[in-house]
């Protein structure tokens, strides 16, 4: 009796022995598969953040942005701020200043300020096959003769000196980047037009490069504006959404449901050279839900 009983004791010991050799190894599964995770990801912050300053800027709907919407990898902007024409990304102590048509309130593009700079950003219609920036750039700089070409993270920039209030002149820095029948151009003034080290460049170019665009398939001759519309909130565009699942016979449109019912949504181009004032002014603190 006395052997069976040491023998009960040796088993329970070696299958505690075994629970604990399985735990440790799968706690070391764990941790190896965590590890892997992390370098993962951070291989992957490694290949999204902005190159050094060149002539080219290449990676765009694959390592970068700014997006397409039909992108694969296109980040999920469910909580972005939609404008129409393009998506804003989430940002914390930024204004948002809404550029509209005096007569006619189209909405024509959008400025965000951060800090002791500016971002002013517009989406063209660009040709099926070839790319609108490098076009456009050339054209601006044979009619600015104060304008000159740089290397930058998006790749060759203008920088613009512009004459303001009692004679002082202030540098601008015009970004162009191309993609499936747009360009979105970003106009940056303040810090981040001429201090490229700055904390609050490097945030508006990442702001930049994060944006997500629309181009629909309305009929837009190359360099027509994208049409736009005034902005909608998350919150405005799941309630929107799931507003028009609920309707009967609720009828899709392109995809984008929550437009159906966005008032004064445009049809067709909207011409660059209107006379144009800010409309709205929108603080964006942790969400996009307040107006002044």
């Amino acid at each position: 009796m006395g052997l069976f009983g040491f023998g009960k004791k040796k088993d329970k010991a070696e299958k505690k022995a075994a629970e604990t050799e399985d735990e440790d190894a799968k706690a070391a599964a764990a941790a190896n598969a965590a590890a892997k995770a992390d370098s993962e990801t951070a291989e992957k912050t490694a290949a999204e953040a902005l190159p050094e300053a060149s002539e080219e800027y290449v990676g765009r709907g694959e390592d970068r942005g700014p997006w397409d919407v039909n992108d694969e990898d296109v980040p999920d902007y469910d909580d972005y701020l939609d404008l129409g024409a393009y998506y804003l990304p989430f940002m914390q102590n930024i204004e948002l200043r809404i550029k509209a048509n005096r007569a006619t309130r189209a909405i024509l593009g959008s400025t965000i300020t951060y800090q002791h700079s500016s971002l002013e950003i517009e989406a063209y219609a660009a040709p099926k096959t070839l790319g609108l920036w490098e076009d456009w750039r050339s054209d601006f700089l044979e009619a600015n003769k104060n304008a000159s070409a740089d290397k930058g993270v998006f790749g060759t920039e203008i920088k613009l000196p512009v004459a303001v209030k009692a004679g002082r002149t202030v540098i601008t820095r015009i970004v162009g980047v191309d993609g499936p029948r747009w360009m979105l151009r970003g106009i940056f003034s303040g810090v981040a037009a001429t201090d490229p080290d700055a904390e609050e460049t490097k945030a508006l170019n990442e702001f930049f490069s994060k944006i997500v665009v629309e181009r629909g398939e309305e009929p837009l001759a190359p360099r027509d504006l994208i049409p736009m519309h005034p902005p909608v909130s998350p919150a405005e565009r799941k309630a929107a959404k799931e507003a028009a699942e609920n309707a009967d016979g609720a009828e899709a449109q392109n995809g984008k449901d929550h437009l159906k019912d966005v008032p004064t949504r445009p049809n067709g181009p909207l011409s660059q050279d209107q006379q144009t004032e800010v409309k709205t002014t929108l603080s964006r603190g942790p969400m996009f839900s307040e107006v002044r």
